[in-house]
């Protein structure tokens, strides 16, 4: 697998503020899609990188991970503030504009779709992609994990690339 542009983005993080994949040159990014309102494959996820970063301490400071809706209308900056630093302190989220999330998924080569689900609030869900991509120091494009395996195998995987 290549990715367009090396895994390209130009969102908002979840404190307001601009960033690109250029801000975050010299550290590993291990860059993941999802939603905030996801029930169940975020959460999961999620929680494996967290619980593999815990693993590779104090080699997980090498890696920044990132955090990027596929459902900007409701993840706002403060919405992703608050969702991860409740729950996965780790991560920086990222959002923007449907144009900007658009350009964001497409380099990445992220599918997304917002597919009807009565059990939300909002009366959607958004089915897609649930890889984690690791890009290197430079921002160029290193290997990605699927979501399966534990988070011991993920720190298995993550140590081969780090000093």
């Amino acid at each position: 697998m290549t990715l367009d542009h090396e895994g390209s983005f130009s969102l908002t993080d979840h404190d307001g503020l601009d960033v690109t994949q250029s801000d975050f040159r010299g550290r590993f990014m291990l860059v993941a899609f999802g939603f905030t309102h996801c029930r169940v494959v975020c959460p999961r996820v999620l929680g494996r990188i967290s619980d593999a970063l815990d693993l590779l301490e104090p080699l997980a400071k090498q890696i920044q991970p990132i955090y990027i809706t596929v459902d900007p209308e409701r993840d706002t900056p403060d919405a992703m503030r608050r969702f991860l630093t409740q729950r996965y302190p780790r991560f920086r989220g990222l959002t923007g504009t449907a144009a900007q999330i658009d350009r964001a998924k497409a380099s990445f080569k992220v599918f997304a779709q917002h597919r009807d689900d009565p059990d939300d609030p909002a009366g959607y869900a958004v089915a897609h992609t649930a890889f984690a991509y690791l890009m290197d120091r430079t921002g160029g494009y290193r290997t990605h994990f699927a979501d399966a395996g534990d988070a011991a195998q993920l720190a298995g995987s993550l140590h081969r690339f780090l000093d």
